[in-house]
């Protein structure tokens, strides 16, 4: 379908989801709901936190995918790029019906047609700048739609800010070059690096997506990107050479002129930095040097948008406004989420899947919480991207204290690979880190002897190695191995996250059997 014949006016309207509890779905969803649409969906059954989101929108919602599903007076079917129209049965009678069909980037371009847009882009960052520059629409008053790849806090965990329709700013997302779809006059790039190798076989196909993606600005178009970043700067380079007509603006600590990262101090759990016009500190209280970079596009990206829409500049007391409303953010779902902190454990579950956005992670909450022992409980996403960055994934958990591991978390548009699985990215682990004692369940299958695990001491030999293939079978040796003072992070785009939770809920258990239930709800 044409973009442009996407309804601008969506009241009234009956829209089918197909695969509705993703999050960009339901973040789509929020949306659609704003503007008056009549929503009903389909999924798995599997519980999501979304679930809880299409029942306030009061989306009727199936759980399994039948042709029966689709209501007789429906105008149009949006899906979930997961999933085929060729073999689901609903997306094929939709068809059958001659009812409009879009697929989710679809719609975000031609939601994108419809205000002054502004695309996030890249291999990671993508969420948290989003949700940032949402906060700085909010604190300025800006009459902007925000959409994001995760429940954010400050957005009332939810996926959108919505708060006018002048401007919409999303996360667009490279793989398959789906971001070509939307139509910004803003791109914010925050780093680019080989990725989605199932579909960009090398560095030089996904780098030269992101540049058709740049090159689609319009003339007076801007690309605000990171200067830190190499990939980035290779993508502005080879775009300025083409274009001239596009403004470019570079943030970072290495960028020149206004958005310069300047005096950047972490100090009990907060990083300070100072950047822009006035030289005003900017606190936040979220872990990692990364998210200082996110902080810095997204008030790049909140001042230009501030000027389109008053054609002045941001004035002093603005600025201590947005300073304000950076410090108030307390991250989003699954991007350094605390989960909580049981009988002394702290449990932070974090989506990062490429090992970039790993080792930028780990070290961010190292230099939050530089006296506490790190657990790290990987579990790597898609066999094409295990198997081309394997080696940068051990080296991605350099600084982990003790790591687990597991099986292969596979996407649902590939099959296993047989000579490669978890256990052999584990080897590799245990071959570089020869510090870790290695930990062997008693009803593992791993041999000690088989990782070649050697006797050198690079610690104290506090940290450990343990493989589970199922991230739960993990748990009775993490009770026995974890002690108070210890961070346990999961981390990567599998479902590990269920370990973290399952072992906050046995600590819970137990400090209300150890105090009783006179005491159990006091501190």
């Amino acid at each position: 379908m044409e973009l442009k014949q996407f309804p601008s006016n969506l009241y009234g309207l009956q829209i089918h989801l197909v695969g509705a509890k993703g999050t960009g779905m339901t973040a789509l969803a929020e949306i659609l709901h704003s503007r008056g649409a009549l929503l009903t969906g389909s999924d798995v059954p599997d519980v999501f936190y979304t679930d809880s989101i299409l029942r306030a929108l009061n989306v009727k919602l199936f759980e399994n995918f039948d042709a029966k599903h689709i209501p007789d007076a429906c105008d149009l079917v949006i899906y979930s790029a997961a999933y085929s129209r060729d073999a689901n049965p609903e997306l094929k009678a939709a068809a059958a019906h001659n009812i409009p069909i879009y697929s989710y980037p679809e719609v975000l371009g031609a939601l994108s047609l419809h205000s002054t847009s502004a695309g996030i882009a890249g291999v990671h960052g993508k969420t948290t700048t989003t949700a940032l520059t949402g906060i700085l629409m909010e604190a300025l008053s800006m009459p902007a739609t925000v959409l994001a790849g995760s429940a954010i806090s400050n957005f009332n965990n939810r996926c959108t800010l919505i708060q006018g329709d002048t401007y919409f700013i999303a996360e667009t997302c490279e793989y398959r070059k789906h971001f070509l779809n939307f139509k910004p006059s803003w791109i914010v790039l925050t780093s680019v690096e080989s990725d989605h190798q199932d579909y960009f076989p090398t560095y030089e196909s996904i780098r030269d997506a992101f540049v058709e993606y740049v090159l689609s600005l319009p003339s007076g178009g801007t690309l605000i990107f990171c200067a830190d970043e190499k990939g980035a700067t290779e993508v502005a380079d080879i775009a300025l050479q083409q274009r001239k007509d596009i403004n470019f603006v570079e943030y970072g600590f290495s960028a020149q002129g206004k958005w310069k990262i300047r005096s950047l101090r972490t100090l009990a759990g907060t990083n300070t930095f100072i950047t822009g016009n006035y030289p005003v500190d900017i606190s936040l209280h979220v872990p990692g040097q990364h998210l200082v970079l996110d902080a810095v596009a997204a008030l790049a990206l909140a001042d230009s948008i501030f000027k389109a829409e008053t054609s002045r500049d941001i004035e002093p007391h603005e600025w201590k406004i947005m300073a304000n409303a950076l410090s108030s953010f307390r991250g989003s779902k699954r991007r350094s989420e605390v989960v909580g902190e049981y009988g002394g454990i702290l449990i932070i579950d974090d989506y990062g899947h490429h090992p970039t956005a790993i080792a930028a992670t780990i070290e961010g909450i190292k230099k939050f919480w530089p006296h506490r022992r790190l657990v790290v409980d990987f579990m790597s996403h898609t066999y094409t991207r295990t198997i081309a960055l394997q080696d940068a994934f051990v080296a991605a958990l350099d600084q982990a204290d003790a790591v687990v591991m597991h099986k292969i978390y596979a996407s649902a548009r590939e099959q296993p690979i047989q000579d490669f699985d978890g256990q052999k990215l584990f080897q590799k682990l245990c071959e570089r880190r020869k510090d870790l004692d290695l930990l062997v369940p008693d009803d593992s299958h791993l041999a000690a002897t088989s990782i070649g695990h050697g006797k050198n001491t690079l610690r104290a030999r506090t940290g450990f190695a343990l493989y589970t293939e199922e991230p739960l079978d993990a748990l009775p040796m993490l009770e026995k191995k974890l002690k108070p003072g210890d961070i346990f992070l999961t981390m990567g785009a599998g479902d590990n996250w269920k370990l973290g939770r399952a072992l906050a809920e046995l600590l819970e258990n137990k400090k209300a059997i150890k105090h009783g239930p006179e005491r159990k709800h006091t501190e």
